[in-house]
C-alpha cells in the first residue's frame, strides 16, 4: 500500500496532548501524579504491548497483509503505544517530584497547595495546584502554569489577586491555603 493513502505522518512521533513545559521549567509532579504515570508506563510495556505484538505476529503470519486489518490496526496500535513509552519515559526522566504534604505549615500558596478563594461575586472555588500531566478540572486540579495558578502563586490567606480572563480582569480572595497528601 502507498503510503500516500495511508493517514500517517513522518511527524507522528509528536505527543499533541498535553501541552509543553514552559522553556527552563522544570516538571513539576506529585507522588500521586508520578505514580500514575509510571504504573501507565509498566502497564504499557508489560501487558498492551506484548498483547498486541502477538496479534500483529498471528497476523502477519495469515499471508497477504496488504489486507489483514489485524495486522494493519496492530501495527497502528503499537505505534501508538510505542510513542505514548516514549512520551511517559521523557516526563519520568525529567519530572520532579513534589510531595506538598512534607511542606512546612505556611498560608502561603505554591505548587501542590489546595486553595479556596472567593470571587468579585463571591462565589467560592476549590483548587489544587499540581503538575501539567496530573490537570484535571472535573476535580479542581489545576496545572501550576495555568492563568489561575501563576495568579494565585506566592500569595498569602487573606491577599487578594488579579486574574487576567479574556473577558477582563478578576479579583480573587484567598480565604484558606492547605497543603495535603496525594
Amino acid at each position: 500500500m502507498s503510503k500516500a493513502f495511508v493517514k500517517e505522518s513522518e511527524g507522528d512521533d509528536e505527543e499533541l496532548e498535553t501541552p509543553e513545559l514552559p522553556g527552563g521549567a522544570r516538571n513539576y509532579i506529585t507522588p500521586a501524579g508520578h505514580k500514575r504515570l509510571k504504573d501507565e508506563l509498566l502497564h504499557l510495556i508489560d501487558v498492551e504491548r506484548p498483547e498486541v505484538v502477538r496479534t500483529v505476529s498471528w497476523a502477519a503470519s495469515n499471508g497477504d497483509r496488504s489486507e489483514n486489518g489485524d495486522y494493519i490496526y496492530g501495527k497502528k496500535r503499537l505505534r501508538e503505544i510505542d510513542r505514548r513509552i516514549r512520551f511517559l519515559t521523557r516526563r519520568l526522566d525529567n519530572a520532579e517530584v513534589v510531595d506538598p504534604a512534607a511542606r512546612e505549615a505556611t498560608d502561603q500558596v505554591f505548587f501542590g497547595a489546595t486553595v479556596l478563594y472567593a470571587t468579585g461575586a463571591g462565589r467560592e472555588n476549590r483548587i489544587r495546584i499540581v503538575g501539567i500531566d496530573e490537570v484535571d478540572p472535573a476535580r479542581g486540579q489545576v496545572s501550576w502554569i495555568s492563568p489561575i495558578a501563576r495568579a494565585l502563586i506566592k500569595a498569602r490567606e487573606g491577599d487578594s489577586v488579579l486574574l487576567r480572563t479574556p473577558v477582563g480582569v478578576e479579583t480573587l480572595e484567598i480565604l484558606e491555603v492547605r497543603y495535603e497528601a496525594s
